[in-house]
């Protein structure tokens, strides 16, 4: 499968936003970031952290896996009369367009590495999967997610999540919400969760489990990375 097989994140999300008939600024002032971040991701300039990534799907009104899918995505409709989030994540679009080149997916960007998650939406991953054979994806402020498996018509986010020493969920330090359930099991490393008013430290064999629309951030103060393994998925 190449990375190249599909258009990468930035032409998708510009795609949807034309089709919304929104502006590059009215998208950027829902995600609450500036216009020149927002077209930067767009021409594959810039990363998207986890939790920018969230909130333009969030205002876009659609799932992050839309955004995986292969091909064009679907017609969508204008957002008057749609409530933000109510794509389940995790819900494919149909699309019978034949993939295109990704432009600009250099190796080693995010856009390259999304251009291979992209790639056929359903298609199986696994039964099993090495190390070696992960979808690697590499998002800003030092989180990385690896794809540990994928059945199709199902609505589940399978990943190793890794923290790097600094990182966070959100490099400006607020806090992100999207639909859905998470689960969250950490083997190694610490990890500080704020959620909604409250702040936990996970450990070593601690778990969490919390709905997504819950306000909340993930961040590593330590000296190691932090490494477990999260499932996100539908709740419809």
């Amino acid at each position: 499968m190449s990375p190249a097989a599909a258009p990468p994140l930035g032409a998708r999300i510009r795609q949807v936003r034309l089709a919304r008939g929104m502006s590059l600024r009215a998208l950027a002032r829902e995600v609450g970031v500036s216009a020149s971040l927002i077209s930067q991701i767009e021409t594959g300039k810039s990363q998207p952290s986890v939790s920018t990534l969230y909130a333009i799907t969030t205002a876009l009104a659609i799932s992050v896996e839309a955004l995986f899918d292969a091909g064009e995505p679907a017609a969508v409709s204008p957002l008057q009369g749609t409530a933000p989030g109510t794509t389940a994540p995790g819900a494919t679009t149909p699309s019978t367009a034949a993939p295109s080149t990704a432009p600009g997916a250099a190796p080693g960007t995010v856009l390259h590495a999304l251009a291979a998650f992209a790639a056929d939406p359903g298609r199986r991953i696994g039964p099993l999967v090495t190390p070696d054979d992960r979808e690697v994806l590499e998002l800003d402020s030092g989180v990385v997610w690896e794809r540990l498996g994928h059945v199709p018509g199902t609505d589940v986010d399978f990943l190793q999540v890794t923290y790097r020493p600094g990182g966070a969920s959100s490099s400006s330090g607020g806090l992100m919400r999207h639909p859905g359930t998470e689960y969250g099991y950490l083997t190694s490393g610490e990890l500080v969760l704020t959620l909604g008013f409250d702040e936990y430290t996970l450990c070593p064999g601690d778990a969490v489990c919390f709905e997504s629309t819950t306000p909340h951030r993930y961040r590593n103060d330590g000296d190691v990375p932090a490494v477990g393994v999260w499932f996100v998925f539908s709740d419809t």
